[in-house]
């Protein structure tokens, strides 16, 4: 790590509502790590993907906007949101390869007097703690191992595709979440659903097939060991935890499995309560796997 680390923090809309725990246990965790996250008060939403194909030159806008106002502050953007992270990433791309599509988007930005010049980098915690902050520093502020803990990691579709916009992560063969696990004391469980869809936004079209979709997920690390599972997808948050009841419907089965938000799984290394780590806002109990 080198010098300070600060980020224009950007945590989504549903981090600040649904899994509000997330953004609040980043924040704490962040603190204490010595991560300087910096509010956006101007910020809009990304889009979270569904005006991509709608109205491409209002997703792109809308996105150069957020990269302005990070740029003027002189940061990268850190989010803890894999859909904004993608959405986000995904503009980036593209106003950085078209020179065009950038001088035509800077002249909708002028009219509220900004300026994009393609120099701003979108990155997600996973990817501050794995690489900018460093596995061995840590490692350094762990003070209590989870080492009773075998923990299914699931990075969730956005965090690693589409890979040519992420790039920090093979997306078939990822390292940095179980890396990230075993920084914390705890054994990381190998399964093959770790990079497949949770079955978030199938949610919206087929009810039943994303509902099945999340018990396989979770019978899979479970069935390879797997006490608890965590992600650095608020979105995946809510299908393995908080659709995992109506999951177990749809295969018949009983799976109570925990779910953590990734920033959970740090603060409970570092010492922190599980109070102070919003646990008591998941619908499946962790109670029986925290020590």
């Amino acid at each position: 790590m080198a010098g300070k680390l600060r980020y224009a923090y950007y945590p989504g809309c549903v981090s600040q509502h649904m899994t509000k725990e997330t953004n609040d246990t980043t924040r704490l965790v962040a603190g204490m790590l010595g991560i300087e996250l910096h509010d956006m008060p101007k910020a809009n939403c990304c889009g979270a993907g569904l005006l991509t194909d709608y109205d491409y030159p209002l997703y792109i806008a809308l996105n150069a906007r957020i990269f302005a106002e990070a740029e003027a502050m002189g940061m990268d953007i850190m989010t803890i949101c894999s859909t904004c992270l993608m959405v986000m990433s995904t503009a980036n791309r593209d106003l950085k390869k078209d020179r065009k599509l950038l001088d035509e988007t800077n002249k909708v930005l002028a009219k509220i007097g900004l300026v994009y010049s393609g120099k701003t980098e979108v990155k997600q915690l996973l990817w501050v703690l794995a690489g900018d902050y460093g596995l061995e520093n840590l490692k350094r502020q762990v003070k209590r191992p989870l080492d009773w803990l075998k923990v299914a990691p699931f990075y969730g579709c956005h965090s690693l595709r589409p890979s040519d916009a992420l790039g920090f992560d093979d997306p078939e063969k990822p390292w940095s979440l179980e890396a990230t696990i075993k920084a914390l004391g705890a054994e990381p469980v190998e399964y093959r659903g770790k990079t497949k869809c949770c079955g978030f936004q199938v949610d919206l079209v087929a009810e039943k097939t994303a509902e099945k979709m999340t018990a396989v997920r979770l019978l899979d690390g479970k069935s390879r060991g797997a006490n608890c599972f965590v992600t650095p997808c608020p979105f995946c948050h809510i299908n393995l935890d908080n659709y995992q009841r109506l999951a177990e419907k749809a295969v018949d089965k009983k799976i109570e499995m925990p779910v953590f938000h990734l920033s959970q799984l740090v603060g409970l290394a570092m010492g922190l309560s599980p109070a102070a780590m919003g646990l008591g806002r998941h619908l499946v109990s962790p109670e029986k796997v925290v020590r």
